[in-house]
C-alpha cells in the first residue's frame, strides 16, 4: 500500500479541534493531531524565546513578539490558501500535511536575536531548521511517528527541493504565506500601518496553472499593494538606524567573545552554552539550549568581566546606551573615524561598524517561468511577469535607482570629535 496516495488528513484529526486566539488573524485553527503536538515540541516552544524583530523593540517599543506566534501565523496563513478552491482540489492530502507542517516549523532553526547571532557564528537558520527536522529532535521524533519519509518531504520544502513547486511557493518565493504574516504581524506590534495589505484579496484570486501558482488579473492591485507595503517596511521598521545600532552591539559582543575565546582567555562565567557553537561541533541538543534568555545571563555577567571591552559592549546593551550614528560619505572618512575612536581608547575593530542597507522591492527574472516570478493570469489564460500588468513595479524596475543607506555607527562619547564629517 502506497501511503501518500492513500493518506487522509481525516484520518489524523483532533477529537476536539483546537483554536489559539491570535491578533492577526483572530482564530488560529488546529483540526491535527500532529500539528497539535509539533505545535507543543520543545524545538517549537523555544520560538517563545526569541523575539521576531531583534532589535526593532528598542525603537518599535510594542514590538516585543516572539517567532513562536509569527511560525503559528505562516501555518494559518498556509491554511487559509489550502481552502482556497485551486487549491483544494490541485494538491493531495499528504502534500497538503506537509506544506502546513513546513509553514509550521520554518523559523525553529533561529538562533538568540536570529540574525545577529548568524552572522557572527555563521549559522543559516534555514540550514539548522532542516537538521532539526532530520535529526535526533522530539520534531523529528512526532514526523516519524506518523510515516518515516515526512521529514524528507517536510525538508525538501524549506529547502526548495521538493518536486511540487506549488508547496515551495507557498513557503517560500516573493508572495508566499511567511512574507504576508511577518508584514501584517510586525506592522500590528510595531504600531505603523506601513504594512497593510489585503491578503484576503490576494487569497481569492490565487489560480493554479503549469503546476505553479499564479494570479488574476484583478488582484494586480492588491499585489502592489503588498509590495509596496513590504518596501516600506523595510525602510521604515527593519533598517531603522536604531535597530541597526542595537544589531550592531551584540555582533561587537558575539565577536568579542568569540575572539577572547579563540585567544585563550578565561572567562569568569562558564560558556557551557556557547562552547559547542564556539568550537563548531554542536548537535541539535546544543542548539535548541540556546535562547535569548541564555544569551542576557551571559551578558549580565560579562559586566563583571575583568576584559572591558566585553564589560563595556554588554552594559551598553544592557542599558541601551546604544550607538551613534551618521551617514558615510566614503571609506574615507571610515578610515579616519577609526583612527580617531582609537586615539579615545575605543577599539575599531567592536567600536566602529558601518553598514550598507539596500532593498529591491521586486526581483524580475523576465518570462522563463521562475520560481521567484509573480506572474499573472489574464482574462484570456494568458500568463505574464508582474511587471507586464503592474505600471508600478514595471516603473520601479525601470528607474534602477534601488534605495540604499549606508550608515557608520560609533559611541555617544566620540560624537563631537566627528563632527568635521
Amino acid at each position: 500500500m502506497n501511503f501518500k496516495e492513500n493518506f487522509r488528513l481525516q484520518s489524523i484529526e483532533l477529537n476536539e479541534k483546537r483554536v489559539i486566539r491570535d491578533a492577526i488573524h483572530d482564530y488560529i485553527h488546529v483540526d491535527h493531531l500532529i500539528i497539535w503536538r509539533l505545535i507543543n515540541s520543545k524545538e517549537m516552544q523555544r520560538l517563545r524565546r526569541i523575539k521576531q524583530l531583534g532589535g526593532t523593540y528598542q525603537v518599535f517599543q510594542s514590538a516585543e513578539h516572539s517567532r513562536f506566534v509569527h511560525s503559528l501565523g505562516v501555518y494559518q496563513v498556509v491554511r487559509r490558501m489550502l481552502e482556497t478552491e485551486c487549491l483544494t482540489n490541485a494538491l493531495s492530502d499528504y502534500d497538503k500535511l506537509c506544506v502546513m507542517c513546513a509553514g509550521l516549523l520554518h523559523d525553529i532553526g533561529h538562533g538568540p536575536f536570529s540574525h545577529s547571532f548568524e552572522g557572527v557564528f555563521e549559522e543559516n537558520h534555514e540550514d539548522m531548521t532542516v537538521r532539526m527536522i532530520l535529526e535526533e529532535s522530539e520534531v523529528h521524533d512526532i514526523l516519524v511517528s506518523l510515516y518515516k519519509q515526512l521529514p524528507q518531504d517536510v525538508a525538501s520544502i524549506i529547502q526548495h527541493t521538493h518536486p511540487n513547486r506549488i508547496l515551495i511557493q507557498m513557503v517560500s518565493s516573493q508572495l508566499d504565506a511567511d512574507r504576508m504574516d511577518y508584514l501584517l504581524r510586525d506592522s500590528y506590534m510595531s504600531g505603523t500601518t506601513y504594512g497593510h495589505f489585503d491578503m484576503s484579496r490576494i487569497l481569492r484570486t490565487m489560480r493554479i496553472r503549469d503546476g505553479k501558482i499564479v494570479y488574476k488579473e484583478s488582484g494586480v492591485q492588491a499585489i502592489e499593494n503588498y509590495i509596496l507595503a513590504r518596501y516600506h517596511m523595510y525602510w521604515q521598521v527593519y533598517y531603522h538606524p536604531t535597530a541597526r545600532s542595537y544589531e550592531h552591539l551584540l555582533q561587537s559582543i558575539f565577536q568579542r567573545v568569540k575572539d577572547l575565546y579563540y585567544d585563550g582567555y578565561v572567562f569568569q562565567t562558564h560558556l557551557h552554552y556557547l562552547i559547542p557553537m564556539l568550537e563548531h561541533r554542536f548537535q541539535v541538543s546544543d542548539f535548541v539550549d540556546l535562547d535569548e534568555a541564555v544569551i542576557l545571563y551571559y551578558f549580565k555577567e560579562f559586566t563583571r568581566e575583568k576584559d572591558f571591552i566585553l564589560s563595556d559592549l554588554s552594559s551598553r546593551f544592557l542599558n541601551r546606551h546604544l550607538f551613534k550614528y551618521q551617514q558615510l560619505k566614503s571609506q574615507k572618512d571610515l578610515v579616519s573615524i577609526k583612527a580617531i575612536a582609537q586615539t579615545k581608547g575605543y577599539h575599531p575593530d567592536y567600536y566602529i561598524v558601518s553598514d550598507n542597507q539596500k532593498q529591491i522591492p521586486y526581483l524580475h527574472y523576465g518570462e522563463s517561468g521562475e520560481l521567484s516570478e509573480i506572474e499573472i493570469l489574464d482574462s484570456e489564460g494568458c500568463l505574464s511577469p508582474l511587471p507586464m500588468k503592474s505600471e508600478i513595479v514595471s516603473a520601479i524596475l525601470n528607474s534602477k535607482r534601488f534605495k540604499s543607506d549606508q550608515k557608520v555607527f560609533f559611541p555617544k562619547e566620540i560624537k563631537d570629535e566627528l563632527s568635521i564629517f
